[in-house]
């Protein structure tokens, strides 16, 4: 019996040392009230109980106002964030900003840079017509003690250069801080389709957390455009894992809509990873 007791024992402590993260990449579109009935004001309290409702462990929002990271801010209490606006690295023009449920994680390390030639200074990079920046924080599950980095980012919309090299910068840039070999996620609004080169150079040096997941749903693209009367083809939003450390157990792109509305015009991912 004492052998049975010690064998469940040790079965149960290997099985619950693996924790599993709801992750998300949702690019909600900056608040302006020029979109009509797509406008903020109609849009944040439906959006911010989507989040709510799916309840992922840890999201990064891209083309988000200081007032709108505020509004989440106010109305989810049980999440902090990272991440600092990209006009002058406090509160001032896009964040790339990453929320995490304090209950069952920890923020270790985080920071800011800027998707140019000098990653520290509040500029422009390359060919882009605007500045750029990758938010990054070191968490860890408060209940299994396991860490992992998240980076997440938004790509120039124009700029092909300034695309190809902020994908290499990004991925340099990890190879730098993850000295312990912890796992890593990258999310994003990368405004690249999968054919592209920056994307297979990501893809060779990560994983596209949908083509290794056990389970995929949902449309095949994730930019809507707020055009409901056509399918969504066009993936531009991204999560991508290392090669090591993680399991993608589900991966989804979220086309809930209300009235032949969606709540922004990129439909957000959510994968579960183990």
């Amino acid at each position: 019996m004492k052998k049975i007791l010690s064998a469940l024992t040790l079965i149960c402590c290997l099985t619950s040392t693996f924790a599993q993260t709801k992750l998300m990449t949702y690019n909600i579109k900056y608040a302006n009230e020029t979109d009509g009935e797509n406008s903020w004001s109609y849009r944040k309290d439906w959006i911010t109980n989507q989040i709510k409702f799916y309840e992922p462990d840890i999201f990064g929002v891209q083309e988000a106002l200081h007032t709108q990271i505020a509004y989440f801010d106010e109305q989810m209490p049980n999440y902090k964030y990272i991440g600092v606006g990209r006009d002058n690295g406090k509160q001032e023009g896009e964040y790339s900003a990453i929320f995490y449920n304090t209950n069952k994680l920890e923020v270790l390390k985080s920071n800011t840079f800027w998707l140019n030639e000098n990653p520290t200074e509040i500029k422009k990079g390359w060919d882009a017509v605007l500045p750029r920046i990758c938010t990054y924080g070191l968490f860890e599950n408060k209940e299994s003690g396991e860490k992992f980095w998240h980076f997440n980012a938004h790509f120039d919309h124009v700029g092909v250069k300034a695309r190809q090299e902020s994908a290499k910068l990004i991925f340099n840039k990890i190879q730098e801080l993850n000295t312990e070999d912890y796992p890593v996620v990258l999310t994003g609004d990368l405004n690249l389709t999968p054919e592209t080169k920056s994307i297979q150079y990501l893809s060779d040096k990560m994983l596209d957390a949908k083509s290794v997941a056990e389970l995929a749903f949902g449309p095949t693209g994730t930019y809507n455009g707020f055009n409901f009367s056509e399918p969504v083809i066009t993936k531009l939003d991204y999560v991508f894992v290392s090669k090591n450390g993680f399991k993608v157990k589900k991966h989804a792109v979220l086309s809930d809509s209300k009235d032949l509305h969606y709540p922004s015009d990129h439909l957000p991912v959510m994968v579960i990873l183990e």
